[in-house]
């Protein structure tokens, strides 16, 4: 059999200016990462990465690790269809849409903005996402300005089989991703509804790990979001 690991990227900077990048938490998820990925002896052949900062440089932390400690670390296979789905361009176009449309939204959307840079800003944004990207999935609006989650849904589908369709045995691989695209396969291996992506994703942490075996066509999870190496310092986090 095969081994698949999924990675979820390290903390980003999800209010800020800049969103695409690792917070100094997440710099140190990575490498809290890597350090437990070398001092186990986890060995890969194939390694895969979407194209956004944060992933990319969570796979340029592991692998950097790798290396320094005369370890080899494949060279990264970087695909686009591995990034998180659009969650800007649906806070952007779809929110506004549905405010106009839904009384119950734009009370949450108002709750939302009205906690911006309180103690309360992450809670009243979760439950505005949550409200959201239920509709989202719902297929009930589809804008040319934002990725459906048909798109989405297609376009992790197909990269996921892909990979863990590629022919030999024994094979290790790792890919460097999103919680969306962590949630999708773990939807996937379970033959679970669409709307249990949503409710996976929710609950994937920063910098953890997501494990499968397969063969034969065939994806089973062994173990989903991981984060024994990030506990005993306590560097967990959702967000």
């Amino acid at each position: 059999m095969s081994t698949l690991t999924l990675v979820r990227h390290g903390q980003a900077t999800p209010f800020e200016q800049d969103t695409d990048r690792l917070s100094e938490l997440g710099e140190r998820q990575a490498r809290a990462l890597a350090q437990d990925l070398v001092e186990r002896d986890v060995r890969f052949d194939e390694a895969y990465c979407g194209d956004l900062v944060r992933q990319l440089r969570t796979a340029e932390v592991v692998a950097r690790t790798f290396r320094e400690a005369g370890r080899p670390f494949p060279d990264l296979v970087v695909d686009e269809r591995l990034n998180e789905y659009g969650a800007e361009g649906i806070l952007r176009v779809l929110a506004p849409q549905l405010s106009l449309a839904n009384p119950e939204f734009r009370e949450l959307m108002r709750a939302s903005e009205a906690a911006r840079g309180g103690a309360d800003r992450n809670r009243h944004f979760q439950r505005m996402l949550e409200a959201l990207m239920d509709h989202w999935l719902g297929g009930e609006y589809e804008l040319p300005e934002m990725e459906s989650w048909a798109d989405f849904a297609a376009r992790t589908r197909g990269v996921l089989h892909e990979i863990v369709g590629r022919g030999g045995g024994g094979r290790r691989v790792v890919v460097f991703t999103s919680g969306g695209v962590i949630g999708r396969a773990v939807q996937l291996s379970l033959d679970a509804p669409d709307h249990a992506m949503l409710r996976l994703n929710w609950r994937v942490k920063n910098a953890s790990r997501t494990e499968f075996t397969f063969g034969a066509g065939r994806l089973s999870l062994d173990a989903f979001n991981v984060t024994s190496h990030l506990e005993t310092e306590g560097l967990e986090s959702y967000r």
